[in-house]
């Protein structure tokens, strides 16, 4: 049982190496830079730890993408505001747009391999969400499908609905996060200039929620 637990937390411990290597190589390289034995021998582990755990390099981003979203949805939905209940939804919008351009600062490229993550196996509890919101599953290997999207998308949705009914939520949701997976903002994000994409972000969604004017 003791040889049990320590091999457990040695596996633990391993993940959170592996996945750590793989967002510090992210910030220099994109994902198809990146090889397996490039994020074994950052993470300090054998190849075959890290072909194990996760298969290939997509599975390996897939598994980063994911373990960074797991994160930021637990604080949108328990966390201290903005970023969690109890400020208004212009506010929440903006602090949730700012989280997604530190997620996608720190790993560049990965938003954008996002289609092809779509093939992976995700989450139950957001399986079963996405079927909910909409009705029905999404084509597999759609961007639109794959849960880290399908939860970004419907928290935004979602707030600009708060913020204005009047206004399609749903599609303008997709235009602003379809924006971050744009050639010339991921240009942007490789000179280190995610503060310059929250701050547009922040004006785009400013603009769109302001009230409309009297006539």
């Amino acid at each position: 049982m003791i040889e049990e637990r320590r091999e457990r937390a040695d596996a633990a411990r391993n993940r959170r190496a592996i996945l750590r290597a793989t967002e510090e190589l992210l910030a220099r390289h994109r994902p198809e830079q990146i090889s397996m034995e490039q994020v074994a021998a950052a993470a300090g582990v054998g190849k075959g730890t890290v072909f194990h755990r996760f298969g290939s390099r997509m599975g390996l981003m897939v598994a980063l993408m994911q373990e960074r979203a797991y994160a930021l949805e637990e604080t949108v939905a328990s966390g201290p505001p903005p970023l969690g209940p109890g400020a208004p939804p212009e506010e929440r919008l903006t602090a949730f747009l700012d989280a997604i351009v530190d997620v996608v600062g720190r790993n560049k490229g990965l938003l954008a391999a996002l289609g092809h993550a779509a093939t992976a196996t995700p989450r139950p509890e957001w399986k079963e969400q996405s079927r909910h919101q909409d009705g029905g599953d999404h084509a597999p290997g759609s961007r639109d499908g794959h849960p880290v999207y399908r939860f970004w998308h419907g928290h935004t949705s979602t707030l600009i609905a708060a913020s204005r009914p009047d206004l399609d939520g749903e599609l303008l949701a997709h235009i602003l996060l379809g924006s971050l997976q744009s050639e010339p903002v991921l240009r942007l994000l490789e000179r280190g200039e995610a503060s310059r994409l929250a701050a547009s972000l922040r004006v785009m969604a400013a603009g769109m929620l302001a009230s409309p004017a009297s006539t």
